[in-house]
């Protein structure tokens, strides 16, 4: 075992971990004072049910059997032979497959988590949970054992490093679809109770997408600090762009501009960190300032409620992130000749994104015939946090 290599995974399993409390408190802090709780309740329970879901049979439809295929089986559900001693062989054998399990864990944590921004007090949590179970066993596992787990899109050579098809693009179509099913919210003035508390989110998932993309190299290599390297410079370029666009359209520098730049920089660096040049980078965070805020403009002109920009930001970020990839990625790209490559890499990027919109309006459709969606009027007027959870997040007797 290459104690350094294991380190390394240790402490990135830990940082993915962070980003989804980080979440939680982005979405927090821009959800309205009476839907603070239920916004961050939905992300937070994520961490326990996807957990189980994971280990009883995530873990084994995503990473065994199955090759070329869609998806996997049933061999390691329970993590069955698996045991503390086994080393991961995808690698050259250098950490216990333990951690692995652990890390592609975070990942499955944190993505169903994103696209609960979208619907933001508008859904019961009862069917939330519903969908928080089915949407992952449907869309998600066969998306990471297609692209990572030697499936079928992994057979046809298209890249993905760290998630723009199968975290990014599926999250952020399935959002559109949630927020076209439920509607409008009735309160559309509805502002941030906390920009400060968006801040500190921004912070946690900036510093836990170190983990996110360098240790999707999966060991400490050039690699790993390439994509490093690589995640900060596409968010720091496209924070900046986005601010500067803001405030030319706005005529103000808003700082919630600028931490849903860096956001949108981290989603569209995603899919090519380790695959692509730093120079390219740099463009790739300015490509996502520009057409992320151009995304959440349209929607705004669509009308689309996507209350918390989950659409705008990661989903097209993780389409254009992906599409970027085929243009720059080492020796393969478009800029390279290679046509064949780039064909690929937007057949699939997209493929993924219309399955996750059907999929997703499909299974609340059926959802609703079972366990009532959209919350009613009453709850919504007097805000999830005391309807649903009969809870405050703060004692307004003291503010």
């Amino acid at each position: 075992m290459d104690t350094g290599s294991t380190t390394f995974l240790i402490i990135c399993t830990s940082l993915v971990m962070l980003m989804t409390p980080g979440l939680a408190f982005f979405y927090g802090g821009l959800a309205g004072k009476r839907n603070i709780l239920g916004i961050m309740m939905q992300t937070f329970v994520s961490l326990g049910i996807t957990t189980i879901l994971w280990i009883a049979i995530g873990y084994s439809l995503c990473f065994s059997g199955g090759e070329g295929g869609v998806i996997g089986n049933f061999d390691l559900a329970f993590l069955n032979g698996l045991t503390f001693m086994d080393m991961y062989d995808g690698a050259g054998g250098k950490y216990p497959t333990y951690i692995f399990v652990a890390y592609q864990m975070m990942f499955a944590i944190i993505t169903p988590a994103l696209i609960t921004g979208a619907f933001v007090n508008r859904v019961t949590f009862k069917s939330y949970l519903i969908f928080l179970i089915f949407w992952q066993i449907f869309v998600y596992y066969p998306f990471v054992h297609m692209v990572w787990g030697g499936g079928l899109l992994a057979e046809w050579g298209v890249l993905d490093f760290a998630g723009g098809i199968v975290v990014h693009a599926t999250a952020g179509f399935a959002a559109l679809a949630s927020v076209i099913y439920v509607g409008k919210r009735r309160d559309l003035k509805s502002p941030p109770n906390s920009i400060p508390l968006v801040a500190i989110g921004t912070g946690l998932l900036w510093f836990g997408w170190y983990g996110f993309n360098a240790g999707s190299a999966l060991d400490v290599n050039n690699i790993s600090t390439l994509a490093f390297l690589n995640t900060d410079v596409a968010a720091s370029f496209a924070a900046i762009t986005w601010l500067i666009i803001e405030w030319t359209h706005t005529g103000k520098p808003k700082f919630v501009g600028l931490l849903t730049g860096a956001v949108a920089g981290l989603a569209t660096i995603t899919p090519a960190a380790g695959f692509v040049p730093l120079w390219s980078a740099m463009l790739i965070g300015i490509a996502a300032g520009a057409v992320c805020y151009l995304a959440v403009m349209l929607k705004n002109r669509l009308g689309w409620d996507d209350a918390l920009d989950v659409w705008g930001v990661h989903g097209i970020g993780g389409v254009l992130g992906t599409i970027l990839l085929g243009v720059f990625a080492f020796d393969i790209g478009l800029m390279d000749g290679q046509f064949d490559f780039f064909g690929k890499q937007v057949g699939a990027v997209l493929g993924a994104s219309v399955y996750a919109f059907l999929f997703t309006y499909i299974m609340l459709v059926v959802i609703n015939y079972f366990v009532r969606v959209k919350v009613s009027d009453n709850d919504e007027d007097s805000g999830l946090d005391f309807s649903i959870h009969g809870e405050k997040a703060y004692d307004e007797g003291a503010l």
